[in-house]
């Protein structure tokens, strides 16, 4: 049997730029803040989120978390 080990996690903050004058399509920037803790809750990660968009002057558009895990046997 396998299992899986999460060994870090990154929160993402995504930006909404408006839209692109050539194509229409709407712009995000993302914001990657890395060494989050794995156990941090998703509450702390959106309190944490929600802190930093206070310091941006683009709007929120959504909140990620990437967790990387390594799969070995038991």
């Amino acid at each position: 049997m396998a299992v899986a080990e999460l060994y870090s996690s990154t929160l993402q903050i995504i930006l909404d730029d408006g839209l692109d004058m050539d194509s229409g399509k709407q712009v995000y920037k993302t914001k990657s803040f890395n060494n989050i803790k794995p156990e941090a809750t998703a509450d702390q990660l959106y309190a944490l989120a929600h802190a930093f968009v206070e310091l941006q002057e683009l709007p929120l558009y959504d909140i990620e978390r990437k967790d990387s895990s390594q799969i070995m046997e038991s």
